[in-house]
C-alpha cells in the first residue's frame, strides 16, 4: 500500500478558543458571537457533535459526497476526510478501496487512482476498522483531533476517545489523576467517575491548556509543536519573567518534578504555580529551595497568586547554620561572609492575599521560621499543607498580620508549632498541630488568632500557652495528652477558650497564672493526670458552664490570692475533691453543681476566703464542705446533702460565716441541715465558726459535734429529731449556745463530756429522749436562763426500772449515766458498766465507779466474758463493738 501524501504546511489552529488561538492570536475561524475564553473541541463556537446527534452542525460544513456519474463532469474530488469549505482539495488523490476488503489496494482503479463512492454508497472512512483509527488518533497531538473530530461523527467519536486523551493529557502535565481547574486559583485532583463530563481528561487539558512548563533541559522538545503550542522553560524563574512580559496572559506555570535552586523568588503578581508529577502526593515529587536567603517571598501586587502541590524548604549552608546556631545558642562566633539567619521557606508580608495550597513548608535553620506573616495587610490562605521538622518554629505570624489556615498538618517543630505575637490576628481551623519539642501554639505580646477545631495534642510543653496580655480565641479544639499542661495562661495573659474538649494531659488542663484573666467556658476538662483548672499568684478569670470530671486531682484550684469566678460548672467523679481553695485563695463559687468526688466537695483552708453560693454539693464520698486550717469565706444558701460524712466540717481555726444553706442527708444563718449520716455540723481543732439561725435536724447522727478545742457561736438555730445528741460538746472545747431550740432527739438535749466547758444561755431544751441537758464528770459549764422541761428521761426511768441501760441504748447511742468497771472480771478502760449490771450481774464482785458520763452498757451488748442477767436476747458478738468517741472524719 502507498504511503499517504505528506502534507508539510502547520495544520489548521482549530476551533480550539472561541476567538482567540492559543497565543493569544486572532483566529481565522473565529466567530463574532463565540467567547475569547470558550473550548470546544471537535466543533467551533457551535453545538458539540456527539455520537447520537442527528446533523452535523458546524461552521465547516462537509463537501458532499459525489457519485460515479458525476465525476466524469469534475474531474477531480478531494478527499472525504476534508474538514471545511475554506480547505483547498489536496493535489494528492487517495487509492480506492474495496468495500470488502479496506486494508487491501484496489488493483483496478478508475481514473489513474481516483477513490470514488462505493457501490452501495456508504463513506470508506466508516468502512476503517477501528483499531486503524486509534492508532492514526495516537499520533495527534490536541489541535490535530480537534480538527479531525469536524470531518465527519465516526472521526468525531475516534477524535474523543478517552485513552488517547489520557495519553495526551498525562503527557503534557504528567499527572495519574484529571486535574479539575474550575477556576482562578482553584484546583482539585478528581478521579475520572466523578466528572460530568464524558471525557474528564479531554476537559482537563482544556481548563489547562493556557499553562506554561518549567521543564528542565527538555524545553526544546516540547516547545514549538504545531499540534500542541505549549510554552516550556528550563527554569521557574524565566517562567516568571515571561509571565511578567506578557500580563494577563498564560498566568499559570506548571513546575513539573525535580529539585530547584534559583535564587530567592519574589512574586509580585498574581500568578499560579503549580507542581506536576506523575505520582501522588505530588508536593513530595517538586521540589524548590533556598540556601542562602528565603526561598519564596510573595510581596505586594501578589493578591490572587497561587503556589500549590509543591515542597518549599530553606535549608541554609554550613556556614549560615553555623552563625544562626551560634546565635541561638547566645554565643560570640565570627564566621566570614555568613548570610543573616533570619530567613524562611516562604515568606508573606504587606498588603497581600495569596493562596498556598496543599505544599510541604520546611525550614532547618535554628532561627526564623518556616512560614512567616508580617506586617498589616498580609492575609494568606494555607490550605492543607505540611510544616513538620523544622529546626526551629512552624509558622509565625506578627505585626498586625492575618491570615487563615485550613487542614494544616503542623508536627514535631523544635519549637512551637504556631507563633502569634504584636497584634496579628490569624484564623486556624482543623489545623493537626502535634507532637511539638516547645509549645503547639504560642500566643503572646498582644498577639490575637482565631482557632477552631483544631486538634492540639503530645506537644512536649502546653498544648497553647498564652501570655503579655495576648487575646486569642479558642473553640471546639481538642487539646489533650500533652506532656505537661493543656492550655497555659500567664503573665496578664487574657483569651476566651470555648466549646473545647481538655483531657488526659500530664499536668492541669488549664493553668492560670499572674494577672490573667482569661474565659473559660462549655468545655469538657476530664482525665487530667493533675487537675482539671488550676488558678494560682493572683490569678483570675471567668470559669463558666464547664464540665469538669474525672481528673487525678481537684477539679479546679484556687490558691496564692487568686481571686476567679467560678459559675454554672459540673465538677464531678473527681478522684480527689471538687474544688480547693488555699493559700489565701479567694474567688466567687455561684451555682455549680458539685458531686460524686472521692474527697470532700469543696476544701477552704490556710487563710483562704472564698465566697461560696447557691451550688449544689452532693454525694460526696467524703464531707460536703470542708473548713480547716483557718479557712474562711462565706457559705451562703447552698444545697449540701447525701455526703457519707458531714455536710459541713469546721475545724483547726477555721471561721466562715454560714448562712442560709439546706444541708441534708445531712439553714448557719438559715440553713437546714438534715438527713446526714454523721453530724450535721462539726467544729473541730480551734475552730470559731457562728452558726446562727439553721434547721439542723433529722441526722443519723448528732446535730452539732464540737471537739478538739473547738469553739464557736451557736445561736437561734433549731436542732431537732437527731439520732444522737443535739449538741456534743467534747475534749475541752467551749463553745456559746444562745437562744437555740434543741428538742425531740432520740437522745440527749445537750451533752457536755471529756473536760470541755460551754456558756448556755436562754436556750429551750425539750421533747428529748435521754434528758435535756447531761453533763459528765467535773464539767462546769455556764449557764444562764435555760428552760430545760418535758424531756422523756429514758436513761434515769430505765435505771429505776432495773434495766441495763443497753436495753435503752443498744450499741448505736450513749447515754449518760453513771458507769462502772469489774476488776474480778478484768474489764478494761473501753469497756462500761451500767449501774444495774453491776447490781446483777456483778453481784459480789470487786468493782469500782469510774465516772458520770456518755457510755453504752458492755454487759448487756455481750462483749464481756460473762453474760448478762438482764438481757433476754442472745447477742451476736461480732455486730457490736466497745464504747468509745464516736468516730469522726479525718480528711486530708
Amino acid at each position: 500500500m502507498d504511503e499517504p501524501p505528506k502534507n508539510d504546511d502547520p495544520p489548521s489552529p482549530g476551533p480550539w478558543a472561541g476567538n482567540q488561538s492559543p497565543h493569544g492570536d486572532e483566529s481565522p475561524h473565529s466567530s463574532s458571537s463565540g467567547s475569547s475564553d470558550t473550548f470546544v473541541l471537535g466543533v467551533a463556537n457551535e453545538e458539540v457533535v456527539g455520537p447520537k446527534a442527528t446533523t452535523l452542525k458546524s461552521r465547516y460544513p462537509l463537501r458532499r459526497r459525489r457519485s460515479i456519474q458525476q465525476k466524469d463532469e469534475e474531474g477531480s474530488c478531494a478527499s472525504t476526510l476534508a474538514a471545511t469549505a475554506d480547505e483547498q482539495p489536496s493535489s494528492h488523490q487517495c487509492k480506492r478501496f474495496k468495500a470488502e476488503s479496506p486494508g487491501e489496494a484496489r488493483k483496478n482503479s478508475n481514473y489513474d487512482g481516483y477513490v470514488g463512492p462505493s457501490d452501495d454508497g456508504h463513506c470508506y472512512i466508516e468502512l476503517l476498522p477501528e483499531e486503524l483509527l486509534s492508532k492514526v488518533c495516537s499520533y495527534l497531538y490536541e489541535f490535530d483531533l480537534a480538527n479531525l473530530g469536524l470531518v465527519s461523527r465516526r472521526l468525531y467519536r475516534a477524535a474523543n476517545d478517552q485513552n488517547t486523551w489520557k495519553a495526551l493529557y498525562q503527557e503534557a502535565f504528567e499527572y495519574a489523576t484529571p486535574l479539575y481547574h474550575p477556576a482562578y486559583g482553584k484546583f482539585e485532583f478528581r478521579e475520572p467517575g466523578r466528572w460530568k463530563e464524558m471525557n474528564p481528561w479531554k476537559e482537563s487539558l482544556k481548563q489547562l491548556r493556557h499553562g506554561i512548563h518549567v521543564r528542565p533541559n527538555e524545553a526544546r522538545t516540547y516547545t514549538g509543536n504545531p499540534g500542541r503550542r505549549m510554552l516550556h522553560f528550563d527554569t521557574v524563574e524565566g517562567a516568571l519573567q515571561h509571565v511578567r512580559a506578557a500580563p494577563g496572559q498564560n498566568q499559570l506555570i506548571f513546575v513539573h518534578q525535580g529539585t530547584y535552586q534559583p535564587p530567592s523568588i519574589t512574586i509580585d503578581l498574581p500568578v499560579q504555580i503549580i507542581g506536576a508529577a506523575p505520582t501522588h502526593p505530588v508536593q513530595r515529587r517538586v521540589i524548590i529551595e533556598n540556601q542562602t536567603e528565603t526561598t519564596l517571598a510573595l510581596v505586594e501586587g501578589s493578591t490572587g497568586a497561587y503556589v500549590g502541590y509543591m515542597t518549599i524548604r530553606f535549608v541554609p549552608d554550613p556556614p549560615a547554620q553555623m552563625m544562626a546556631q551560634a546565635q541561638a545558642n547566645n554565643a560570640n562566633v565570627a564566621l566570614p561572609n555568613a548570610p543573616h539567619p533570619q530567613y524562611y521557606a516562604v515568606q508573606v508580608m504587606d498588603e497581600t492575599a495569596p493562596t498556598i495550597d496543599r505544599c510541604i513548608i520546611n525550614s532547618k535553620s535554628p532561627m526564623g521560621a518556616a512560614l512567616c506573616v508580617k506586617r498589616a495587610g498580609a492575609n494568606p490562605r494555607v490550605r492543607h499543607c505540611t510544616i513538620c521538622d523544622c529546626d526551629n518554629v512552624g509558622i509565625y505570624i506578627t505585626e498586625s498580620a492575618q491570615g487563615t489556615f485550613e487542614e494544616c498538618e503542623i508536627a514535631r517543630n523544635c519549637l512551637a508549632g504556631v507563633w502569634v505575637k504584636n497584634q496579628a490576628n490569624p484564623f486556624f481551623r482543623k489545623c493537626n498541630i502535634h507532637s511539638g519539642m516547645d509549645v503547639g501554639i504560642f500566643v503572646f505580646e498582644y498577639g490575637q488568632g482565631f482557632f477552631e477545631k483544631c486538634n492540639i495534642h503530645a506537644n512536649r510543653i502546653s498544648g497553647i500557652e498564652v501570655k503579655n496580655h495576648a487575646n486569642p480565641t479558642v473553640v471546639r479544639c481538642e487539646v489533650h495528652h500533652g506532656k505537661t499542661g493543656g492550655i497555659y495562661v500567664h503573665e496578664k495573659g487574657r483569651g476566651q477558650f470555648m466549646e473545647n474538649k481538655i483531657y488526659q494531659n500530664a499536668f492541669a488542663g488549664i493553668w492560670i497564672t499572674s494577672h490573667s484573666d482569661p474565659t473559660i467556658r462549655k468545655n469538657e476538662i476530664y482525665s487530667g493526670h493533675q487537675g482539671g483548672v488550676y488558678i494560682f499568684s493572683e490569678g483570675r478569670g471567668l470559669i463558666e458552664h464547664n464540665n469538669i470530671y474525672g481528673n487525678a486531682l481537684a477539679g479546679i484550684q484556687i490558691r496564692t490570692g487568686s481571686d476567679p469566678i467560678v459559675r454554672l460548672n459540673k465538677i464531678h467523679d473527681g478522684l480527689h475533691g471538687g474544688i480547693y481553695v488555699h493559700e489565701k485563695g479567694k474567688g466567687l463559687i455561684e451555682d455549680n453543681e458539685v458531686y460524686g468526688n472521692t474527697l470532700a466537695g469543696i476544701w477552704v483552708t490556710t487563710g483562704s476566703s472564698p465566697i461560696l453560693r447557691k451550688n449544689r454539693i452532693h454525694s460526696g464520698k467524703q464531707v460536703g464542705v470542708y473548713f480547716y486550717d483557718n479557712g474562711h469565706g462565706l457559705l451562703e444558701e447552698n444545697d449540701i446533702f447525701n455526703h457519707l460524712y458531714s455536710g459541713v466540717q469546721i475545724r483547726t481555726g477555721s471561721n466562715p460565716k454560714i448562712t442560709r444553706n439546706k444541708i441534708w442527708e445531712v439553714k448557719t444563718a438559715d440553713n437546714e441541715i438534715f438527713d446526714n449520716a454523721m453530724a450535721g455540723v462539726w467544729i473541730k481543732t480551734d475552730s470559731h465558726p457562728i452558726l446562727r439561725r439553721n434547721k439542723i435536724y433529722d441526722g443519723r447522727d448528732g446535730g452539732v459535734c464540737i471537739f478538739n478545742k473547738g469553739r464557736g457561736l451557736l445561736e437561734d438555730n433549731d436542732i431537732y429529731r437527731n439520732a444522737q445528741a443535739g449538741v456534743l460538746i467534747s475534749t475541752e472545747s467551749n463553745p456559746t449556745l444562745k437562744r437555740n431550740r434543741v428538742f425531740e432527739g432520740r437522745a440527749a438535749g445537750v451533752e457536755i463530756t471529756n473536760g470541755a466547758t460551754a456558756t448556755l444561755e436562754a436556750n429551750q431544751l425539750f421533747h428529748n429522749k435521754f434528758g435535756g441537758l447531761c453533763l459528765a464528770t467535773d464539767v462546769r459549764p455556764v449557764l444562764r436562763d435555760n428552760k430545760i422541761y418535758d424531756n422523756q428521761n429514758a436513761v434515769e426511768k430505765a435505771v429505776n426500772r432495773g434495766q441495763c441501760l443497753f436495753k435503752i441504748s443498744s450499741c448505736t447511742s450513749f447515754p449518760m449515766h453513771d458507769f462502772y468497771r469489774c476488776n474480778s472480771c478484768n474489764t478494761t478502760e473501753r469497756n462500761a458498766i451500767c449501774i444495774n449490771c453491776i447490781k446483777s450481774c456483778h453481784k459480789g464482785h470487786q468493782v469500782e465507779f469510774v465516772r458520770h458520763d456518755r457510755f453504752f452498757c458492755d454487759c448487756g451488748a455481750g462483749t464481756l466474758d460473762r453474760p448478762c442477767r438482764l438481757q433476754t436476747e442472745v447477742r451476736d458478738n461480732d455486730t457490736v463493738y466497745d464504747s468509745a468517741t464516736p468516730t469522726e472524719t479525718d480528711t486530708q
